[in-house]
């Protein structure tokens, strides 16, 4: 499985985004990461096969994460952005592959600026 993301762009404070991420077979588990150079990459928000969710609290009221499960898509808009928002963002994939084992599959990342 491999993950195609879409959407990264240069927007001014307080202006909104939407990535897109496409999983080319089905996956369980799906999320959004971030990470901006010398920080450690850091969950933005995530949403299980159940379409349950979860959020960072840095953006907890401003993302929203969804998902497609038809078209094994992902996405995450983004409003009210921050200048701190500024990150290169990697789309996550789960996937069980056994009753003991599970398959990671990262995006190759998309470079979000929020500059004025």
């Amino acid at each position: 499985v491999q993950l195609v993301e879409s959407g990264g762009g240069s927007v001014p404070p307080g202006g909104s985004l939407r990535l897109s991420c496409t999983a080319s077979g089905s996956v369980d588990d799906m999320a959004w990461y971030r990470q901006v150079p010398g920080k450690e990459r850091a969950l933005v928000a995530k949403i299980n096969d159940g379409g349950r969710t979860n959020y960072a609290d840095s953006v907890r009221g401003r993302f929203t994460i969804s998902r497609d499960f038809v078209k094994n898509t992902v996405y995450l808009q983004m409003d009210s952005l921050k200048r701190e928002d500024t990150a290169v963002y990697y789309c996550y994939a789960r996937k069980q592959v056994s009753i003991e084992g599970h398959v990671e599959i990262w995006g190759q990342g998309t470079l979000v600026t929020v500059a004025s």
